[in-house]
């Protein structure tokens, strides 16, 4: 696994691509530390070019570019904040920059949205709610506005949307879940109700976890299904630092756990 992370190395860049031969991106390079640090493999990191090429991607403005191409996204903010806390260079950022183009892409709603002006999303609020953590600066967030439209999310069937109208989906309840954990208000939801949806979606011939009951399992849904089980205190796992989307033990390790809540761990 290490072997494969130090392969999409773009060495040209100063960061991972999301394969061998890709160029660099801030998504993937975020995913590459993750992984380092989960295995205990930072020592295989050039940590010195990895914060440049984090910190040339921040615009004017505060937002990040995903890579050289300049795309911009609250999702990129997250990446940068992640990946520069885990590698202890939090403070090379310009937080006071950072946190006021995060305020440029709140609604009235106390949502957030991907970039100033655009509608809020779940997977976006978590992004923007997890930066702010990151940087201690969830004063800003509107708790019980953003709480409130979080708690909204949750659909008869007991899955979460990612906005109103929209069909449930499994990864949401990790977006809407972890919010409202930074936030410590998950009691805000139907708990039972989320974790029978999610054990729903469940491949019980091939495993994993689909994103709603009778579709195709994935990967990208088995993981969040299995860390929003987490934050609902399910036997027998681990539990997740929501700000960070890790282990909370690996967090907690490295002195960056921050002041947030789950539901207690069922026997």
């Amino acid at each position: 696994m290490i072997d494969f992370v130090m392969s999409c190395w773009d060495d040209e860049a100063g960061g991972f691509g999301a394969h061998p031969g890709h160029d660099a991106h801030l998504l993937s390079t975020t995913s590459a530390v993750q992984i380092l640090v989960t295995q205990d493999a930072l020592d295989r990191l050039d940590i010195p070019r990895v914060v440049k090429f984090i910190l040339s991607l921040q615009q004017p403005s505060g937002v990040f570019a995903g890579d050289s191409f300049g795309e911009i996204d609250t999702r990129f903010i997250c990446c940068a904040l992640n990946t520069l806390s885990l590698l202890g260079h939090l403070s090379d950022l310009d937080i006071d920059k950072t946190v006021g183009y995060i305020l440029q892409c709140k609604n009235f709603d106390g949502g957030f949205g991907a970039v100033a002006g655009a509608e809020s999303h779940a997977a976006q609020v978590w992004t923007c709610v997890a930066a702010l953590a990151i940087m201690d600066r969830l004063d800003v967030v509107d708790h019980e506005t953003l709480a409130w439209w979080l708690a909204e999310r949750q659909l008869p069937n007991g899955g979460l949307n990612g906005r109103p109208e929209k069909l449930e989906d499994v990864c949401y309840s990790f977006w809407v879940l972890s919010s409202l954990s930074i936030l410590k208000k998950v009691s805000w939801i139907d708990a039972d109700k989320l974790t029978k949806f999610i054990l729903s979606a469940q491949d019980t011939e091939s495993g994993g976890i689909a994103d709603r009951p009778g579709d195709m399992a994935d990967v990208f849904h088995t993981q969040f299904g299995v860390a929003a089980l987490s934050t609902l205190g399910y036997p027998g796992l681990v539990d997740l630092d929501p700000v960070y989307c890790m282990p909370a033990s690996i967090i907690a390790s490295r002195g960056l756990n921050k002041d947030w809540e789950a539901l207690p761990r069922r026997t």
